[in-house]
């Protein structure tokens, strides 16, 4: 190519707009614009487009098109046009929306009494959900848009999630689990006048073929056996059969639940989180070689090997020197165990709840910048709307699954297999079709 060859825009083939469209193009830039006689601009077509569309809805009711003569068997027609002003995803528009006489016309596009245009509400509900005030929404579309709108406003818009909210925690889910993890994080919730810090405590479910996805949301005041019974119920009267692992960080009262809901389900503790529990005791010099010294422990082959490891911890001078470690392992020893009955490539899935940890330190962010909530239900909205954003860019798969789920199927057969229709076809199809 010549170097002073003109090269055509990147995405804008020549000669595909339409004549008409090149010759309004022609009129409205005429000379170099300014961003401010730009966007003016787009307004100016937005509005133009939004009104011509009207205009062919109402020709669709009156079975006529505008400047066709009437029908003769027709007895309603156009009678001029009733000015609007409506809220867009760029700013105020003021329309001029078309009447019939009989007033029996119901535009699709913009319906009667709507004051926002599609595309508005996702705005407002897309910067609720990374977290911004009401306060600071208001003054956004104000600056950005120069369009006023009440708190009121914006409160009735992102209120109206919550419909999606429910259907959300109240939907069908998968008959079997290989691994859920559970975990809470504390938020600042209004309550009877009083600013409560309030557990919310989520699930995070691994499906068979390693997709992820939250099961659900729920508000406690007080942990214990009763609530857990409650989340676990719910779970099965959606649909879910079987659990094989739950993960948790020593959630109180989730053993018995879980036993009296899925009595077959095996729980395990949070390795990661009993090491961070050790390392609390330690100096801060000392952490890092108390890791290493920890390591043979939850490394073990087998959990009578692991047991002779944490009493050579005991007996030696790091045990001595911190004896809490040793019974803060003992105490958790019960729900340890579980972990030396897996291969290493279980092991690395379920020794540490860093999967829903990731999600719930991305949601701190968020509720960092809102500081406390009015009501339970505006934090689960705006939680919600996060988790949202935040699991619409997961990967395929969780990290190491490929291994893990052929585990799996080994060591859980048909537990593994039952209730997935098509995980047979998706493990063994290919295999027996070659």
């Amino acid at each position: 190519m010549a170097r002073d060859q003109k090269k055509e825009p990147i995405g804008v083939p020549k000669g595909k707009l339409p004549a008409s469209a090149q010759q309004m193009l022609d009129e409205l830039v005429t000379g170099p614009m300014t961003p401010e006689a730009v966007q003016d601009t787009f307004m100016l077509l937005k509005k133009a487009v939004i009104e011509r569309a009207l205009g062919a809805e109402l020709g669709h009711h009156l079975g006529y098109n505008n400047g066709q003569e009437r029908p003769e068997q027709s007895t309603n027609q156009r009678n001029g046009s009733s000015a609007k002003t409506v809220l867009t995803d760029a700013g105020p528009v003021r329309l001029d929306i078309p009447r019939d006489r009989d007033g029996s016309f119901a535009p699709i596009l913009i319906p009667k009494h709507e004051r926002r245009f599609t595309g508005f509400d996702d705005k407002i509900v897309a910067m609720y959900a990374r977290g911004m005030s009401v306060r600071e929404i208001r003054a956004f579309l104000a600056e950005q848009y120069g369009t006023d709108v009440s708190a009121d406003f914006i409160s009735s818009v992102t209120d109206e999630v919550m419909d999606e909210v429910a259907a959300w925690q109240n939907r069908a889910l998968e008959p079997m689990y290989p691994v859920v993890f559970f975990d809470a994080l504390r938020v600042k919730i209004r309550d009877e006048g009083v600013v409560r810090n309030k557990a919310v405590y989520m699930a995070l479910g691994v499906l068979p073929d390693g997709t992820r996805e939250i099961l659900g949301l729920w508000i406690e005041n007080t942990e214990g056996a009763k609530f857990w019974m409650r989340v676990f119920n719910e779970l099965k009267t959606r649909g879910v059969g079987d659990i094989l692992i739950a993960v948790t960080d020593g959630l109180k009262g989730m053993p018995d639940a879980l036993e009296a809901v899925f009595p077959a389900t095996t729980l395990q503790t949070c390795i990661v989180h009993l090491i961070r529990h050790s390392m609390s005791y330690a100096n801060w010099k000392d952490r890092k070689k108390l890791g290493s010294v920890l390591r043979p422990i939850y490394g073990a082959v087998n959990a009578q090997a692991g047991q002779q490891a944490l009493h050579a911890f005991a007996q030696g001078p790091w045990g001595q020197k911190y004896p809490m470690i040793t019974s803060a392992w003992e105490r958790a020893w019960e729900h340890v165990i579980p972990l030396f009955a897996f291969p290493p490539d279980i092991r690395r899935i379920i020794y540490t709840t860093n999967a829903i940890e990731s999600v719930n330190s991305q949601l701190r962010k968020i509720i960092k910048m809102r500081g406390q909530f009015p009501t339970d239900e505006a934090a689960i909205k705006l939680l919600w709307l996060a988790i949202r954003n935040i699991s619409a860019k997961w990967g395929s798969s969780t990290h190491y699954w490929t291994a893990a789920m052929q585990q799996f199927a080994i060591l859980y057969e048909d537990r593994f297999t039952q209730g997935y229709g098509q995980l047979d076809s998706q493990l063994y199809g290919k295999q027996a079709d070659q």
